[in-house]
């Protein structure tokens, strides 16, 4: 429901804020005050094209700000859920125009005017709940919020986008419509990675080869864990074993076994040490570290003694260990840099391609799932298509019948229910498109008078006969449309006297379930309203400006007479709107 529409520049208005009510509000004044300002306001807030025009002259930015109220669990709310947008049970949209560039308006038109000359640039923003938005944002979540139905605009009910969604609402279809939905949205998992799994296997023998390849690789060098510091110690040792044989053979020579040797020598020492430790007691520790060197270096010269017999200068040797490591390293670099990374990337090989090879199993059983649920969704999409071309023809009949009473008596309505237009790549049940809605597509057509073909809403020419027609729908759909608001301008156009009295008790019927603002030239309308709003114009320091205030019980009587009487408002003009208005209350 709107509560509060804020309006700044926007043509002839400086600064405006009215407060709705709940139930039937009616917007009146005299012709060319301007009450298709408030209309062009709240259409751009919603997310309607901003046009030049709009910006107040003389300005260079203007402000249009709607609170709304949204009921906890409807689709707006749910909508505002899914995009973020923080909220509870108030809902706060803004746009701000601004001509680009810094430029204003121009006060009055001239010459530059005309068509491609002089036009002022305008540049956008708008907000939810103090959240810049994107225009598709603004769009997504407006035409739950308020439906303008007018010569120019409708919101909503002239696309055929929402009309599956009306007609289902009319024929309590709601039901079967999820149970499409839900096998729909199972069937696209299982379609997903069906299609994934095809894509892969059309690459799968090649990539099968090339993993067999790397296997065959890693496996004719099979590497051990560690291997290559083994390689590189042993390669060092066969480049410089001659070196190794005549410095281990010599060390060992001084320590033990030539002449002159170390071990030798610390033996003499130790055996005097211990010789004179029987003089002095204290020596005799010294004696036995010297003694325990001399048998550590002579271990050590065994060693080296053993070491320096087993190196041999092997070319032969040699050889073989620089082609197995010149292997070993071109294998780390492509999966290494370790040994351990190469046997690790063997066993990932080896998982991969036991997945590999049960995936032809795989989309065996996907393609038997997908032929399972292709089947039983056409069975409920089939059953729901019936049930809704059933209903096609009682929502055809019924908005007929209130055309008649809106004096529309020879308009003809019908509800087209067609296969939905199969696309690339989707699902087909019966050759239509299978979407979340089921397999068809709906769009109400009318033709206004006999004789002529079934046209879309959309493309009817009369703004008056549209208004009806929207007016129509609304009625019937009263309780089940998705807008909170509805706006109606200029639907009495071309209509009077008991035609006037019918469309205004349609509206009031509506604002039984709905908001409804609407914009009249008829008194008959308007006196059944539950407020009452005037649009006047004042001219002040050479400027004219529009103003809107909510007329009081006794303003309304003075209004409502104006609306009678024209210009000179007489007692026989007071006393009818009075009758009027007593009307409504009674």
């Amino acid at each position: 429901m709107l509560l509060q529409l804020s309006v700044r520049n926007i043509v002839l208005i400086d600064r405006l804020a009215l407060e709705f009510a709940p139930g039937f509000n009616v917007i009146t004044g005299e012709t060319g005050a301007g009450k298709s300002m408030l209309v062009d306001a709240l259409n751009l807030v919603l997310g309607g094209r901003a046009r030049p025009e709009l910006l107040r002259s003389g300005t260079d930015e203007a402000e249009v700000e709607a609170l709304f109220e949204i009921a906890a669990g409807s689709r707006a709310a749910a909508k505002l859920e899914a995009s973020g947008i923080p909220g509870d049970r108030e809902l706060v949209v803004r746009r701000v125009l601004q001509a680009a560039g810094g430029g204003t308006a121009p006060r009055t038109p001239g010459p530059s005017s005309g068509a491609g000359a002089g036009r002022v640039e305008i540049r956008t923003r708008a907000y939810i709940n103090g959240r810049l938005c994107t225009a598709a944002q603004l769009a997504e979540i407006a035409s739950e919020l308020c439906d303008i139905a007018s010569q120019h605009e409708s919101v909503s009910l002239t696309d055929p986008a929402t009309h599956v969604d009306y007609l289902d609402a009319f024929g309590r279809l709601e039901g079967q419509r999820e149970a499409v939905a839900a096998e729909v949205a199972a069937l696209g998992e299982v379609s997903r990675e069906f299609e994934a799994l095809t894509a892969k296997e059309r690459g799968r023998a090649e990539r099968e080869d090339f993993l067999r390849w790397q296997i065959r690789e890693i496996d004719e060098i099979d590497p051990r864990e560690g291997e290559e510091t083994e390689i590189e110690q042993e390669r060092a040792r066969l480049r410089h074993a001659e070196r190794l044989q005549t410095t281990t053979k010599g060390a060992a020579d001084r320590l033990y076994d030539g002449e002159g040797a170390i071990c030798d020598a610390l033996a003499r020492l130790a055996a005097e040490l211990e010789q004179v430790a029987a003089i002095d007691g204290s020596l005799s520790g010294h004696a036995r570290v010297v003694d325990a060197a001399r048998a550590e270096l002579a271990d050590a010269a065994r060693a080296l003694g053993r070491y320096a017999e087993a190196v041999e200068a092997s070319p032969e040797r040699l050889a073989e260990v620089e082609e197995r490591a010149f292997r070993l390293q071109k294998l780390l670099r492509k999966h290494g840099p370790t040994t351990v990374d190469v046997r690790a990337h063997r066993a990932a090989l080896d998982a991969e391609l036991a997945a590999m090879e049960g995936a032809t199993q795989r989309l065996a059983e996907l393609a038997a799932k997908r032929a399972e649920l292709v089947a039983r969704v056409g069975v409920i999409a089939r059953a729901l298509s019936r049930k809704r071309r059933e209903a096609a023809d009682r929502l055809a009949d019924a908005i007929g019948a209130e055309l008649a009473q809106l004096g529309m008596g020879r308009a003809r309505v019908i509800v087209e229910v067609t296969p939905a237009t199969a696309l690339g790549g989707a699902e087909l049940v019966d050759g239509a498109r299978l979407t979340r809605t089921g397999i068809d597509r709906v769009e109400f057509l009318i033709a206004p008078n006999r004789g002529e073909e079934p046209r879309p809403l959309r493309k009817i020419a009369s703004g008056g006969e549209l208004s009806r027609a929207l007016l129509a729908l609304k009625r019937v759909l009263a309780d089940q449309g998705p807008a909170g608001t509805y706006v109606f301008d200029e639907v009495d156009a071309g209509v009077g006297g008991a035609i006037a009295e019918v469309i205004g008790r349609a509206i009031d019927d509506i604002a039984r379930h709905r908001q409804v603002c609407c914009i009249t030239h008829l008194p008959q309308i308007a006196a059944l309203a539950d407020a009452h709003f005037v649009v006047e114009k004042v001219e002040s320091r050479g400027r004219t400006h529009a103003s809107v205030r909510r007329l009081s019980p006794a303003e309304r009587v003075d209004e409502i007479a104006r609306m009678i009487g024209g210009i000179k408002v007489g007692d026989a003009a007071k006393r009818a709107a009075a009758e009027m208005l007593a009307s409504k209350s009674g």
